[in-house]
């Protein structure tokens, strides 16, 4: 029994990496009669963990590369945003207890007999990020810190010693990415941006960072639900809300309205009920719902091309605070992306795009056991006449995949 054991591992350890290119007989998106698209914006208690770790891991990178010369074995990609608790009240309310942000994973804290600062570095980065995107979030007073980073298993540690241009896995994890986005996909990422861009804000300042988007398109007609939290400062009383509440969904519908669709309807707050007083309308004290609602995990948010596409292959891997030179879970989720985007922009015969990407633990990066791409044709092309450029594609990707590490690692790529 253990010669034939032995037998497989080292049968599994020799198979080559394998490039594939199938045509995929599939209605494109476009074509589908209805298709959900949700996003998670900049205030939802999901993407302040998401982006947050990846903050924070962007700066331990920095740290590292500072005080080690390269980046090292951590992993900081489990959060919870534990909501708080607040008194909202027409005119201002109160903060009655702070939320909690905890960190949790792997990390590494000496390298070459010198300290590694990672409980400071993370607080600091989580704060900086909270001042930067959430105005009305004091990152001293209205939230409290809880760094559960452990050092990491000696083998999994090992890997950042091995040396080389890349690095092996440090686990087995697959991904999958699409091209292109669909109208839906692009219109409700847009939409999220537009209401928590700085030029919005600042004409409605009683709108709060907590949106959340969600479409649904039924052949060429898109409605759109969003939930928008508003900030009680900015609200005289309830019937200022609704006031209020009406000029910002005109101003969205507005930017709704053209997006390209045969119609399209949007409804903002569907809770909110008139003559109930607080207890009717989205007030909030902070502009997140994460000060008393509704608590953030890491991993629960956007997928890393900024959409929840309901329709799609997702891949189950949190991208956010990943390690951005072992991870494939982080890695290859972004590349999959980049991957698809690039054979669709270069070899002009597709509707869509997916390439799938398999890492398994102890695996050089650059060599998945699969990597394949699966092809929607325009009519009248030939698939046997692009798929060696396809295949010419991902191979070049993969033998540049540590100048894309570093990309990551410098925070470059948008992940949420």
């Amino acid at each position: 029994m253990k010669r034939y054991i032995y037998f497989i591992l080292q049968s599994s350890l020799a198979i080559a990496m394998k490039i594939f290119v199938d045509r995929l007989n599939q209605t494109p998106i476009e074509l589908q009669k209805i298709e959900i698209v949700e996003r998670k914006g900049l205030g939802h208690p999901d993407h302040v963990c998401d982006s947050t770790m990846n903050y924070v891991s962007t700066e331990l990178n920095k740290a590292y590369l500072e005080k080690a010369g390269t980046i090292l074995h951590y992993n900081v990609d489990k959060s919870l945003l534990v909501a708080g608790e607040t008194e909202p009240r027409f005119g201002g309310g109160l903060v009655k207890r702070p939320m909690l942000l905890v960190f949790g994973d792997r990390a590494t804290f000496e390298a070459n007999g010198v300290e590694i600062p990672v409980k400071e570095i993370a607080i600091r980065a989580a704060k900086e990020w909270i001042r930067k995107n959430l105005r009305f979030v004091d990152s001293e007073e209205h939230v409290r810190y809880q760094v559960e980073l452990k050092p990491g298993s000696p083998e999994l540690v090992d890997i950042f010693k091995r040396g080389g241009r890349v690095l092996c896995a440090n686990d087995t994890s697959a991904a999958v990415g699409y091209a292109p986005m669909s109208r839906l996909e692009k219109l409700i990422l847009s939409v999220e941006r537009y209401v928590n861009s700085p030029n919005f804000k600042r004409k409605y300042p009683e709108s709060g960072e907590d949106v959340k988007v969600m479409g649904l398109r039924l052949k060429d007609e898109v409605h759109l639900t969003m939930a928008t939290s508003f900030v009680d400062r900015f609200i005289k009383d309830e019937e200022d809300y609704f006031k209020k509440k009406e000029e910002v969904l005109d101003e969205v519908y507005q930017f709704v309205k053209d997006s390209g669709f045969k119609s399209a309807s949007i409804e903002l707050n569907t809770l909110d009920v008139r003559g109930r007083g607080l207890g009717g309308v989205y007030l909030t004290v902070l502009g997140t719902s994460a000060e008393s609602g509704d608590s953030g995990q890491v991993g629960r948010g956007n997928r890393v091309n900024g959409v929840i596409p309901l329709n799609r292959p997702l891949c189950s891997e949190a991208a956010a605070g990943k390690n951005p030179v072992s991870h494939v879970g982080k890695i290859y989720n972004v590349l999959t992306h980049r991957i698809a985007e690039r054979i669709y922009e270069e070899v002009p015969s597709f509707e869509e795009v997916y390439v799938w990407l398999l890492g398994q633990i102890g695996r050089p990066i650059d060599q998945p056991t699969v990597a394949s791409a699966q092809v929607i044709m325009k009519k009248g092309k030939s698939f046997e006449g692009v798929k060696k450029d396809v295949e010419r594609i991902i191979d070049e990707e993969l033998k540049n995949i540590d100048k894309f590490c570093i990309e990551l690692a410098r925070g470059e790529i948008m992940i949420c």
